[in-house]
């Protein structure tokens, strides 16, 4: 009976390290794989799996293609882009949208099925929320929830319910990594990519991470708010005067702490940092990166001729967990 017992913890056990992922406070390069996708990264027991801008991928661990879904969309007249991805309980949720030269329409929290990379459903966005671009996602895997990151507007993250599909709150980044790109939760903690070096002068993308152990329900409350022209003007009348609107606003939101994480200097080039995502089976720290190309306004202009680029390379950097 003693050895049964035993047994059942030590499955028990071994699961819950399968399924839990754990964030480190010092990396080692380990490998470097290419991929087709440049856009996110999500990972489970057995595979990767690879966000483009319009299609999905599945690799198994060594960097072999899988499985691919090039024609994701189920309207791609009003959404061409996905960002960075998470997967949870079989299912990979992709944050969705169309966009433009550094803007978002029609955002939405899309599920596919990790088996097939067929689409499976959606979850609405609250565009009283604030929220104008998602550049990324993330699933909050102890209070049921996802989070959705904003590159045209980064100061604030984005939480939705996963039990009601209802918006839920938000966090100010405090400072703001700006240009985010992807994010990634364990241990009550989320980690942000931030396109924020400069590419053209060789100057390093950063990781920054804070706490989010503590989030209380804020939802959207009937309220005035100023109208925007932009997101980041307000929008004025013939007389000069800010323009308001009478319905439901954000009700509040939470003050995240931001903290450099790691400085992202051992890329083979300075480009454009992607998702990240935490290996369940190991630890290991998987970051997508983009080199070869210049980008403005979140859109590629064409490669570096003069260093010898003739494309974009998208390489994911897995590194394993020293400490």
């Amino acid at each position: 009976m003693k050895k049964v017992i035993i047994s059942i913890i030590l499955i028990a056990t071994s699961l819950a390290s399968v399924n839990a992922q754990h964030i480190g406070t010092e990396y080692r390069l380990k490998k470097v794989i290419p991929v087709a996708g440049r856009q996110g990264i999500a990972i489970d027991e057995n595979y990767y799996y690879v966000s483009n801008t319009k299609a999905l991928y599945k690799y198994d661990k060594e960097g072999n293609l899988l499985l691919s879904n090039d024609q994701p969309f189920q309207n791609p007249e009003i959404a061409n882009h996905f960002g960075d991805i998470d997967i949870f309980n079989g299912e990979i949720y992709c944050g969705l949208e169309k966009f433009e030269y550094g803007r978002g329409y029609n955002i939405a929290i899309s599920v596919y099925d990790a088996e097939t990379l067929q689409w499976k459903r959606d979850i609405p966005w609250a565009a009283e929320s604030g929220q104008v671009e998602v550049s990324g996602l993330a699933v909050d895997r102890e209070k049921n929830m996802v989070w959705m990151s904003d590159w045209v507007d980064s100061r604030y993250v984005y939480g939705y319910s996963l039990e009601t599909g209802k918006y839920y709150t938000k966090m100010q980044c405090r400072p703001t990594p700006y240009w985010c790109q992807g994010i990634f939760i364990a241990d009550g903690k989320m980690l942000f990519t931030a396109d924020d070096g400069e590419s053209t002068f060789h100057i390093a993308d950063n990781i920054y991470i804070a706490d989010i152990s503590e989030v209380a329900y804020t939802g959207l409350v009937e309220g005035i708010e100023v109208v925007k022209d932009t997101p980041f003007s307000v929008k004025l009348d013939k007389k000069g005067k800010v323009v308001t609107r009478n319905g439901l606003i954000a009700g509040g939101a939470k003050a995240g702490r931001i903290e450099l994480f790691r400085e992202m200097n051992d890329f083979r080039r300075t480009g454009e940092i992607e998702g990240l995502s935490i290996d369940p089976t190991n630890d290991d720290l998987v970051v997508l990166n983009n080199r070869g190309t210049q980008i403005i306004l979140g859109m590629s202009q064409g490669p570096f001729k003069e260093e010898g680029y003739t494309e974009e390379i998208r390489e994911l950097y897995i590194y394993e967990k020293v400490k």
